[in-house]
This record gives C-alpha cells, sequence and structure tokens, in this order.
C-alpha cells in the first residue's frame, strides 16, 4: 500500500510542476544562446588622429563650456564634438583611412584630461564600413596615453580592448595635435 500512494503522490506531483516548468521556459523564449566558438581574433591597428580646432575648416569644434571655463587654465568644462580625419601616417595628406567622429570635454581642474567618447569610423581596407568604440579618460599631456575600446560593429562586433595614444606633433597656439593611435583589438 505504501508504495502505491508514494507512485500516486509522485504523479500528482508532476502534474501541478509540468504547467509551472512549461511555464518558466517560456518566460525566457527571449533569449537565444548562440554558438561559442572559441575563434576570437585579435587585430592591432596603427593610424593618426588628425585635430583640427584652427582654420576655416575645423574638425573640432567647442559646443558648449562652463561659466568659468575661460578662467580655467585646463578649460575646465569645455566640449567639442569631432569629425577627425584618421590617416595611414602622420602626414595629413597620407591615405585616408577613416574618421574619428564623436566628442571629447575637459573633464580635469588640475590637468589637461579629457573624457573622451569617440567611434573610429574605418572607410577603407577590410575594416570598411566597421567601427571601434572607444570611452574614457585622456591624460592630454602625458606622452604616452591608454584608453579601453568598448565595443564595435561590423568586422569589429563585440569589440573590447586598448588603445594607445602617443601625440605626435601638437600647436600650443591653436589647440591643433596630430596623434597617433596603436589600437589592439579582441572580436
Amino acid at each position: 500500500m505504501a508504495k502505491e500512494e508514494y507512485v500516486s503522490r509522485m504523479l500528482v506531483m508532476l502534474i501541478m510542476i509540468m504547467p509551472l516548468a512549461a511555464r518558466g521556459s517560456r518566460l525566457y523564449s527571449w533569449a537565444n544562446r548562440l554558438e561559442e566558438t572559441g575563434k576570437e581574433k585579435v587585430t592591432n591597428l596603427q593610424f593618426y588622429f588628425h585635430d583640427t580646432l584652427s582654420g576655416k575648416n575645423p574638425t573640432a569644434v567647442k559646443v558648449a563650456q562652463g561659466t568659468d571655463t575661460d578662467k580655467s587654465p585646463t578649460l575646465f568644462g569645455a566640449v567639442f564634438m569631432v569629425d577627425d580625419a584618421l590617416t595611414e601616417t602622420a602626414d595629413p595628406k597620407s591615405k585616408l583611412v577613416g574618421r574619428a567622429q564623436g566628442l571629447y570635454g575637459s573633464s580635469c581642474k588640475e590637468e589637461v584630461g579629457l573624457i573622451m567618447a569617440m567611434s573610429f569610423c574605418f572607410e577603407d581596407g577590410p575594416y570598411k564600413d566597421s567601427t571601434i568604440s572607444m570611452i574614457g579618460k585622456n591624460s592630454a599631456m602625458n606622452p604616452i596615453r591608454e584608453m579601453p575600446i568598448v565595443g564595435g560593429t561590423g568586422m569589429f562586433r563585440m569589440a573590447r580592448g586598448y588603445a594607445i595614444a602617443k601625440t605626435n606633433w601638437f600647436d600650443p597656439k591653436t589647440g591643433d595635435a596630430i596623434v597617433g593611435y596603436n589600437v589592439t583589438v579582441v572580436h
């Protein structure tokens, strides 16, 4: 008799649990696990960023500033929108490989420190129409800076990595600069 009672209870429990289990699986119908291949690529890119604030055709323009920005030696509070050329070499006339589009703002009172949010948008070669997204602090007066790569599109979908920036040329009168970027991306 105990065995029959045990089997009956188990059947009743299964009958009660089945609809709950089915409902639970429907709750997660929006999520699908993709194939995990383990075939990530590592790509290294070297290009030059041409930031031009002066002249008739600037590629970086101030769009906002704080009330005391003009009194600040670091331009604290100034925000710039950019659409800078990315070239193969430091020569502005060298081959255009893409554009750096986004913004940077002076975020430090004690040093020239920029918070940068940029997309490196490639227009040539195997990475044409792909982008890499960089966001982070750029201690602009340091000879070498490192910033995180936090995403990408196209060939760089799901990208992560880092960018090493080194100023190649800077004009303190105008603020114009040419900066070399060496970017390592896992994608």
